[in-house]
């Protein structure tokens, strides 16, 4: 299918690895100029050289830390009028909600709420004034459901997913859409991580951790990046005008729900 972005230009938060990393390669097959962003250049190079070499973009690198005033500078200097916006950010590592301190919850607000927001304000109205814009927030299947240790990562996002309905609502007239795409378990250094972190909370071993998390999943696996890329560049696309504060998840079938 032709996503009919071709010339249009996204920036991808935190897109040197992972899910992050999907999504500019989609939204790079679909035409786009994708310009991405990572806090390691090695990595973030890396991704960049192989992400032309596979689909011949033009990826534009940005060493940032998104979550400052300098870094959210840094990417708009590289795409000052961007068509589409990934945002997508670290979460705080799991742990007890007994062990959470303010500092970490007022970091993970910065993190998973403020910082996508403050994205969102700088990039709208140059979006609503050129009548098209796609904004995609990679949130958490944990905003629908519980996971032990992820409190402050869900409260943040779920803060995030509540400011933005009513946001989505206003833009709406002017071609401009914004979504949530809410991952579950994806084979991710994320998952990784967190598999060991949550290994050691419950006095388990990282491998019967992955073989209980893989149990929970009908599908029977964790997620690829690449078909988590493909859903963010739909939503991207000019066939997605019609879709606009929504919450798309995409975990396997893990969320016992009908509706």
């Amino acid at each position: 299918m032709d996503l009919g972005i071709s010339g249009r230009t996204a920036i991808i938060c935190a897109s040197s690895k992972g899910l992050g990393r999907g999504c500019a390669q989609a939204l790079a097959e679909a035409g786009c100029t994708v310009v991405i962003n990572g806090r390691d250049a090695a990595t973030l190079e890396a991704t960049a050289s192989q992400i032309r070499a596979s689909t011949g973009a033009t990826v534009l690198t940005v060493v940032a830390d998104v979550s400052t005033r300098a870094g959210q500078d840094a990417l708009l200097a590289a795409a000052p009028e961007p068509d589409i916006l990934i945002n997508n950010n670290g979460g705080p590592p799991p742990k007890p909600f007994r062990d959470v301190s303010r500092e970490a919850l007022l970091e993970g607000v910065v993190q998973n709420m403020a910082t996508p927001l403050e994205l969102i304000q700088r990039v709208v109205d140059g979006m609503i004034a050129r009548r098209f814009g796609r904004i995609v927030n990679i949130t958490s299947a944990s905003v629908l459901t519980p996971l032990t240790g992820l409190d402050v990562s869900s409260a943040a996002r779920a803060g995030l997913t509540a400011f933005l309905a009513g946001v989505a609502r206003e833009v709406a007239h002017a071609n401009v859409t914004i979504n949530n795409v809410l991952p579950g378990s994806f084979d991710t250094d994320r998952l990784k991580s967190g598999l060991t972190k949550m290994a050691a909370i419950k006095g388990m071993s990282v491998e019967e951790m992955a073989k209980a998390r893989r149990s929970d999943v009908p599908a029977g696996r964790f997620g690829e990046a690449d078909e988590f890329g493909k859903l963010c560049a739909f939503l991207a696309s000019s066939h997605a005008g019609y879709i606009t504060g929504q919450n798309v998840l995409i975990d396997g079938g893990a969320f016992r729900g009908s509706f």
